[in-house]
Parts: structure tokens; C-alpha cells; sequence
């Protein structure tokens, strides 16, 4: 009996090139930009060998979340507006807020956690994340569970 496929998320600085680089070809042959793989796979510097390898197995966050629920914790400053800051940042990337819970702050920080409904026309979540790292007053950014 085969072991269930384990999934992890990791940031890109974790991943080794070679898969960055198969991410990239499998864009640009999805995007028109490269008629074939050996086109693509010669545009981003792998060899062919190593795009067959690794396509079935690596993919941006963002497409493999698509119409799915995810639920994001974090922990904020209490300071007037930054709730509706982190919501400004999740709408402008286009997801869909499902549910918000929000501690009683404790020594000037509350725990936050978020439903978002990722859309097809939701933008990279990878890139949501990370803005939502940015912001002043945001802290321990966590996905914590995709359904």
C-alpha cells in the first residue's frame, strides 16, 4: 500500500533553484512564452531531464489553493486601525474574508485569526503573506491550516 502524499509549505528561500526554475518554465510554457518545454526548460538555464523530473511535484502556493479555505493567525499591536489595515491588504489581493476572530488584547497584543476564501482571481497568497508580514504592528504571520 502506497504512503499518502505528504504536502509542505515552505518559503522560497527554502527551495533549491533547480525547482524555482521548473516553477518558472512550467509559466512560461502556460503563458505562451515558450511553444515547448525544451524552449522553457533552456529559457530558465535546466536541463529537460530535470523539468519532467521535478513538474509534477512543485508548484506555486497559489495554484494549488485556488477556491480553498485557509486559515491565516497572527498576532497585532493594539493600535486603532491595524485590523482594518491586515483585512485592506487581504482584500487587495482579492481573497474573500469568510471569518474573523480577534483576542482581547493582552499587554498591548491580540492573537487574530482569519478565514480566506482564495479565489480564481485571488493573487499570489505567497505575496499576500509577505505584505501582510510588512505591516508595522503585524506579527508571526502563520498558515494554519487549507482545507
Amino acid at each position: 500500500m502506497a504512503e499518502p502524499t505528504k504536502y509542505f509549505v515552505v518559503t522560497e528561500k527554502a527551495v533549491p533553484e533547480v525547482l524555482l526554475k521548473v516553477v518558472e518554465a512550467k509559466r512560461l510554457l502556460e503563458s505562451g512564452k515558450s511553444p515547448t518545454i525544451q524552449d522553457a526548460a533552456d529559457k530558465v538555464g535546466i536541463s529537460r531531464s530535470s523539468f519532467y523530473k521535478y513538474k509534477d511535484d512543485i508548484f506555486p502556493f497559489h495554484d494549488n489553493s485556488q477556491g480553498r479555505t485557509i486559515t491565516l493567525s497572527m498576532q497585532i499591536d493594539d493600535e486603532p486601525g491595524l485590523l482594518s489595515d491586515v483585512l485592506q491588504v487581504i482584500a487587495h489581493s482579492r481573497a474573500n474574508i469568510l471569518t474573523i476572530h480577534q483576542s482581547v488584547p493582552i499587554n498591548g497584543v491580540a492573537a487574530l485569526s482569519l478565514s480566506v476564501q482564495v479565489l480564481k482571481t485571488t493573487e499570489d497568497i505567497s505575496d499576500m503573506l509577505g505584505d501582510l508580514e510588512k505591516k508595522n504592528g503585524v506579527h508571526g504571520v502563520k498558515i494554519l491550516a487549507k482545507e
